[in-house]
């Protein structure tokens, strides 16, 4: 026996993308009605699971919904970080996706099965009741195409033999013995963090390895602020650099010296190019760590030893190895976000996929044929390499103006922080703007053709 669920959308997943999609949606739209699936017991995707000292990497205005500001809009007034915008802790973030989810429920178009598994074709089980239910006429939301892989729910990629000391990074908080060594395994955002946050709480660098298997790019966070003259001048300078590069790898080394791209080791090349953003604080500090292993991915952890392919390397005996090697961003491929299947959001504008998500809601509400918002509402990839973030920057351009061309759509992304080249209408006149967005304009053209090139030759 199945209770029936008669609504007009099925939501599955209730992380970033699909909070988005229904705000978006159902601000558009007042008469639709939305059942949201979620496997955890509450909004917010994995920011539940999330490690304690996890904070956004990016400004809190970039993320969220449309409709409801994450955070105040603040700039920071204490700390390194002085003069940026805040961002969001993750019980900060978890609090905002609960008052959303609130306010959506609160009204006659949104259901909430927390603690529920999609079985597919438009039915679903609580893990709690056992109840199952089918929602025959809804129109089928996957938002968790792009859901990201996390260490706390991911085995470690590598073999843990009998005594060896290895945790997720989300048990560090709970530790009560200092190990003689941190091994930090990871190369990514989570990686990075973990290795701030010991340093931050008086680990010595000497008390720390780090087993990076690749060397990372990031973004400067000082350049990817929600401030119109700040991001469309990044944005400029990032196309100037391009022109002049012969490779997607000289392009980041230019945009290394127009203080857009930070990298750890100056003598490294990386090979990650995945650029989340990094303050210079936070890369200062990452630098005092001078014994970082790259050999390769990590094959097996042994008391006292770290396994390779080409070898062994010896740890003190109580070394507490860091897991933080999950995949995290999903390269699944592209796909049309509509198709008689599902509505799939992806991202939308390169490196924003809130806004991709609200946006694709938003087209949802306002347009009748799917070919159309496929028109208006194409795709963009992660990157993982220089050569993908030339490829993504190149689709996910050309999906910028796909959408740019259409009047209502750029009025509607100017309503909203999530949107970052929205220029507030207090700053249209504002000079500094004005001079970015020329110079941007005197530049894309050249940009564009040479990240073109370097996609190609991806």
């Amino acid at each position: 026996m199945e209770a029936i669920v008669d609504v007009d959308y099925l939501v599955v997943g209730a992380g970033a993308m699909g909070m988005a999609f229904v705000d978006a949606l159902t601000a558009a739209a007042a008469d639709v009605s939305v059942a949201i699936v979620e496997r955890r017991h509450g909004a917010g995707g994995h920011w539940l699971d999330a490690y304690g000292f996890v904070r956004l990497h990016q400004a809190s205005a970039f993320y969220g919904v449309a409709s409801t500001l994450l955070g105040g809009g603040r700039i920071q007034t204490l700390g390194p970080e002085l003069g940026m915008h805040e961002r969001a802790s993750a019980a900060e973030v978890c609090d905002y996706y609960d008052r959303v989810l609130a306010r959506l429920t609160a009204t006659d178009q949104v259901v909430f099965h927390g603690r529920s598994e999609y079985l597919g074709d438009r039915r679903f089980v609580s893990q709690l009741s056992g109840t199952r239910y089918h929602a025959p006429r809804a129109r089928v939301v996957d938002a968790r195409y792009l859901s990201p892989d996390i260490p706390v729910l991911t085995p470690p990629p590598f073999a843990v033999e009998e005594g060896a000391r290895v945790v997720a990074v989300n048990e560090l908080v709970r530790i009560s013995h200092a190990p003689e060594r941190f091994v930090i395994v990871g190369s990514g955002k989570t990686a990075s963090d973990t290795c701030v946050w010991l340093l931050r709480n008086g680990v010595s660098p000497t008390a720390i390895t780090w087993v990076r298997p690749r060397d990372p790019w990031f973004l400067n966070r000082a350049v990817v602020q929600p401030d119109p003259a700040v991001f469309l001048g990044m944005a400029a300078d990032t196309m100037v650099a391009v022109a002049g590069a012969t490779s997607a790898d000289d392009a980041f080394v230019r945009m290394e010296d127009a203080g857009i791209m930070l990298r750890i080791d100056p003598t490294v090349a990386p090979t990650m190019a995945k650029t989340p953003t990094l303050a210079m604080w936070e890369l200062d500090r990452l630098r005092t760590i001078d014994d970082v292993i790259r050999r390769g991915h990590l094959r097996a952890v042994a008391p006292g030893r770290l396994v390779f392919a080409d070898g062994d390397v010896r740890i003190p005996a109580d070394a507490l190895v860091v897991h933080c090697a999950a995949e995290g961003l999903k390269y699944p491929g592209l796909r049309p976000i509509w198709t008689p299947e599902a509505i799939t959001p992806q991202p939308v504008r390169v490196g924003f996929p809130c806004f991709g998500a609200a946006l694709t809601g938003h087209v949802e509400a306002t347009r009748d044929d799917d070919a159309d918002k496929n028109r208006v509402c194409q795709p963009s990839p992660y990157s993982n390499t220089p050569a993908d973030w030339a490829a993504m920057q190149t689709i996910g351009g050309d999906a910028s103006l796909a959408m740019a061309k259409e009047s209502d759509l750029r009025a509607w992304a100017n309503t909203t922080s999530l949107n970052p080249t929205r220029i507030p209408h207090d700053r249209v006149d504002d000079p500094a703007v004005l001079a970015a967005a020329a110079r941007l304009r005197e530049h894309i053209g050249a940009g564009r053709a040479r990240l073109a090139e370097f996609a190609a030759q991806g």
